[in-house]
Formats: C-alpha cells, structure tokens, sequence
C-alpha cells in the first residue's frame, strides 16, 4: 500500500480508502462485508469511509463489528453527517459513534454540501459546525472537513463562509476522474486551493459509481490511475467483494504517478463524452442528492429565521 499526508494534519493514511457505501448492500452478507472490511485493513488500507446515512446505518453498524479485536487503533475512521442544525447534528454524531462503537471518530464531515444556502446553515450560530467543534472538545472527534459532489463554485463558497467563521477545514472531499476536467471541474477550481491550504484532498467517484466505465473510453484501472496522480490525500473506492478489493491493490502494485503527456492523453480521450456531463449524474441530475429526497435529516432552519417570517 501506497501512504500519504493528510494534509497539515500531518496524519499518514493510505492512498485508497475503502468506500462506506458499498459494505452496506443488502445483497451483501453482514460476515462477508466484515471479512472485506478486515482483509482491507489487514493488507494495509488505514482510511476507512462511511456516512450516518448509508442504508439507515448498516454500513455503520458493519464496519463498527469489523473494527473489533483489535482493528479500530490500525485504522483512520472517517464518517459523515447531513444535520445542518446543531440538534440535529448532535443527534446523528452520537448515533454514528453508536453504530461504529466506537468513543472517537477520526473525521467527521459535513456531508452533501449542495446548495448555496448550506454554508449559511451550517455555520448560523445554531448550526452544525457548533456542533462538531463541542463535539471535538469533547474528545469525540479529531478532525473536521466537509463533502459535496454538484458543484466545485459551491465548494468554493463554503471553503469562503468557514473562512469568514475562522474555520479552515482539515479535509475535502469531491468527485476527481477522467471525466471532471471538462464539466464543472473540482479538479480545476477546488483542489488548488485546498493545496494551497494545506487542507487533505480526498477524492470520491472516481468511477462514477460505474458510470464512466460504461461510457467504454476508459478503463477502471486508468480511473484509478488518473485519480491518484492528482495530489489527493486519498481515493476512496468501493470495494463490495473480494475482487474489487484485490483490484484496488493491483492498481496500486502497478502504480506510477502519470506523466503531464500521459495525463493529457487520456482527458482526450474522455473529452466528448464527459462534455455534457452526462456519465457524472451526480452533477448533472438529483438522483444521488439524498438530502433532497430526505429534506428532515437537514433538521429544521433557525428559530430566528423562522421568526423573520410572516
């Protein structure tokens, strides 16, 4: 396995991270995810995904089972809650630290930052961010970031309003493939200045959740590659089976950073299918914004909004 910094953190974490989601499938026996989640660990992946959301917390629940005997202190744990408000984010923490069973959590996110409004939530004084920095000294969490997969302007703008709060987030993360250099680019407008903030860049959807591979101009293995050679923290893949756990580990063995040339070559390659957006739904279209399909796990706005109203 392939190490890096995460960020000014200064915390070593594997450059593949094994992605939360996956291990919560129904079609997913419980024994059969824990052993993918220990084999993972056991051959040397550290960062370890998951949200509060992901299948009403069976993800949570799988990985908190897979981290006993002794494999919580091997890992850095990272799970993610949607609340914008301070109640409700309190809430959906202690429920994660719950299912994980676990005292601490490594890093805690907010989680599908979409919308040009939840900045303005999350950092209101009733908000979220109160939450997870009560939370923090508490012991509770270690490390603070936020996640979003629609918009890099509107990345850049909450990395704006926690600026003007005092806040630098430890850790980002956002879609980096093949395909996002030429469609509303995160790659392009969010990752230098994270860079230049020394803020851990970790990179999701690096296949699309499948999508890009059935545009048939690339390979997985290339999607991998393109993501790891952009300065990312980490790539977090999905691993559902022990097969798509030992492809994560080839490409790894094969890995050499790709060269400028290499790297133009394949956004040409990419370049007339991912110009529409069209194999980036989660850019492009609804279907995998989960808040919008539960608006209550936002929680409710503040009161003093509330009262400005007729």
């Amino acid at each position: 396995m392939l190490y890096r910094t995460l960020g000014r953190t200064g915390e070593r974490v594997s450059a593949i991270g094994l992605g939360g989601w996956h291990i919560g499938f129904s079609s997913l026996r419980e024994s059969d995810s824990i052993a993918i989640i220990r084999s993972a660990i056991d051959r040397g992946i550290t960062f370890l995904d998951n949200s509060w959301d992901y299948f009403e917390g069976r993800s949570e629940q799988r990985m908190g089972k897979a981290l006993h005997d002794g494999y919580r202190d091997k890992v850095f744990l990272m799970t993610k809650i949607d609340g914008r408000s301070k109640k409700e984010a309190s809430r959906q923490l202690d429920d994660s630290l719950r299912r994980l069973d676990t005292d601490r959590i490594d890093l805690v996110q907010h989680h599908e930052v979409l919308r040009y409004e939840d900045p303005h939530r999350i950092f209101d004084e009733e908000g979220a961010h109160g939450a997870l920095l009560d939370a923090q000294r508490a012991g509770k969490l270690r490390y603070i970031g936020f996640t979003g997969h629609k918009d890099p302007h509107i990345h850049l703008h909450m990395i704006e309003v926690a600026r003007a709060n005092g806040v630098v987030f430890d850790a980002v993360q956002m879609p980096l493939n093949v395909m996002d250099a030429h469609y509303r680019s995160f790659a392009q407008l969010v990752v230098p200045r994270l860079v230049a903030d020394q803020t851990g860049v970790l990179g999701m959807k690096s296949m699309g959740n499948g999508l890009i591979l059935k545009s048939g101009v690339v390979t997985a293995t290339e999607c991998l590659h393109y993501a790891l050679s952009l300065p990312t923290s980490v790539v977090i893949t999905g691993m559902e089976s022990m097969e798509r756990l030992d492809q994560a580990f080839a490409v790894i063995h094969n890995f050499t950073p790709l060269s400028e040339i290499d790297m133009l070559a394949l956004l040409a390659k990419t370049a007339s299918a991912a110009a529409r957006g069209e194999f980036e739904l989660f850019k492009t279209s609804s279907i995998f914004d989960s808040t919008l399909t539960n608006p209550k796990w936002l929680g409710e706005e503040p009161k003093r909004l509330q009262e400005l109203m007729p």
